[in-house]
């Protein structure tokens, strides 16, 4: 299997072998990496100051392959070597991981103003394996800001009548972020294949939502992409959908039946999953190997999960917080940003959910931190609306997306709980606007999910978080999180109290 990705001079002050800082791999060496199936290679055709190509060479170990794939089942066949051609993607996929890790997280040490610029990119795939129609590489590629061009590739070139077969050469060109292009080849190029040469768990849920999580909610073909990721297994694809649903406010019935409409891409059958009760379970790299160790510039606007992690961030750091508790942090979409920012020293995560706790847990990998990080990160379970001393002392707490999940009686309870008793000096509020939900075409009277017991006017927020502001001595000032509509508003609002000095006698 082979990869080509190719930089021009983003301009006159930079040269494009710059590429190489932002992979992490020195364009004077050729690089060899174990990939667990086979061997990947890295070199550079070519890295000079107008161009730089990067080609990826992944040299498969059919031993390696079956004794993976030993005891899985599949049927007689499934020991044979011919089970190679169809996983091919996903061997891709591992080797991109593997050997370009870092770069897929956007992280450039030495260079990092390049890691969040569009650069001119051109990705060449020659043999890509597509189940279905061909059409699907435009649709699934396209609105990522891609010009896609896949050619089709003959059988057998000398019989032509034997027609095309289910590879095409793969060539996309654009303007976008190194680690946007390497996350979009690290998802698409399994789901054109639609299999995998590993065995597909709960795991490679967190994982797509992880690689995905900046463009993937947004994408007009998501649930194809997720169903076909995911082997078109229902259970895991309606765990995925209902995660992504949660944070960016997908429609629950949308659930039940998402499937995509063309045949080839609908499997067996299964349920979502129900809802978390209490407060909710949020969405939001597996980590590079490699040695040698933004913004999206294209035309898409960044998910409205993506704003709001960012929007919650920096109110943290205008607030000076070093210590946060995330009450209902749900799956560790926003720990994970924060314990990404050395600025903060504590971190907690609390959640009423076991389940959400241990999917928190896996994508913080506090299992495999070093020392020093793990001890700023803990998690533990906790109903808000109960006192608890735990979460006493900490500099700042947020509530994202969380109030719009407990019954309005309980409210009190709550204010009192973490305002009240935890007293945090600064405490950031997120929930949606209901009046924005006209913009997504749903009826008055319907909310963006399931399991919200109401959502709040613009009008109605403001009462909320001044009365319980004033109760507690806190000031409070509002915002807004997403596209300002002149007529209803944002889709998220967000309060962010300020505990005043206190008073002695």
């Amino acid at each position: 299997m082979l990869l080509t990705l190719t930089a021009d001079a983003p301009d006159a002050a930079t040269p494009a072998s710059d590429l190489g800082h932002l992979l992490h791999k020195h364009p004077d060496r050729v690089q060899t990496f174990d990939t667990g199936v086979g061997t990947a290679h890295v070199l550079y055709p070519r890295a000079d100051a107008e161009r730089c190509t990067v080609a990826l060479l992944v040299e498969v170990d059919p031993v390696g392959l079956v004794r993976d794939r030993a005891g899985r089942g599949d049927g007689p066949l499934a020991a044979y070597v011919n089970d190679v051609p169809y996983a091919s993607a996903s061997v891709l996929a591992v080797a991109l991981r593997r050997v370009f890790g870092t770069a897929m997280t956007g992280r450039c040490d030495r260079r990092p103003e390049l890691a969040s610029r569009a650069l001119p990119l051109e990705v060449h795939v020659p043999a890509v394996a597509v189940r279905g129609d061909v059409a699907l590489v435009a649709e699934l590629f396209a609105p990522l800001g891609w010009d896609v061009a896949a050619t089709p590739l003959p059988l057998d070139p000398h019989v032509p009548a034997w027609g095309d077969s289910r590879y095409v050469d793969l060539r996309l060109r654009g303007t976008l972020r190194l680690a946007d292009a390497l996350s979009h080849l690290y998802v698409l190029l399994p789901a054109l294949d639609g299999e995998k040469h590993y065995w597909v768990g709960e795991d490679e849920v967190d994982k797509l939502l992880r690689a995905g999580e900046a463009w993937l909610a947004d994408h007009p073909r998501r649930d194809v992409v997720v169903h076909r990721y995911l082997r078109r297994s229902r259970p895991l694809a309606a765990s995925a959908l209902e995660r992504l649903a949660e944070v960016e406010h997908v429609p629950a019935d949308a659930l039940d039946d998402a499937v995509a409409a063309r045949p080839e891409d609908v499997d067996d059958t299964s349920a979502a999953t129900s809802a978390t009760t209490g407060t909710p379970a949020d969405s939001g790299a597996d980590a590079d190997a490699d040695a040698d160790a933004g913004a999206d510039d294209g035309p898409r606007t960044p998910a409205l999960a993506r704003l709001r992690v960012e929007a919650v961030h920096a109110a943290l750091r205008a607030a000076g917080a070093r210590t946060v508790v995330d009450l209902g942090c749900g799956e560790g979409v926003l720990l994970r940003e924060l314990l990404a920012d050395a600025s903060f020293d504590r971190l907690l995560g609390v959640d009423v959910s076991h389940r959400a706790l241990q999917v928190a847990a896996r994508r913080l990998r506090l299992d495999r931190l070093p020392e020093r990080q793990r001890a700023r990160v803990d998690l533990a379970q906790s109903a808000l609306t109960y006192l608890d001393d735990r979460l006493v002392g900490f500099d700042a707490a947020v509530l994202m997306e969380v109030v719009e999940h407990v019954d309005p009686p309980r409210l009190p309870a709550l204010e009192q709980a973490v305002l009240g008793h935890a007293r945090p000096g600064t405490l950031v509020v997120t929930t949606p606007n209901v009046e924005h939900n006209a913009r997504y075409g749903l009826d008055a009277g319907h909310l963006r999910h399931h399991d919200h017991r109401f959502e709040w006017t613009r009008a109605q927020f403001r009462d909320w978080a001044s009365a319980a502001a004033a109760a507690h001595g806190y000031d409070v000032t509002f915002g807004a999180v997403g596209d300002e509509d002149p007529d209803v508003g944002p889709p998220t609002q967000l309060a962010v109290l300020t505990r005043r000095p206190e008073v002695t006698a």
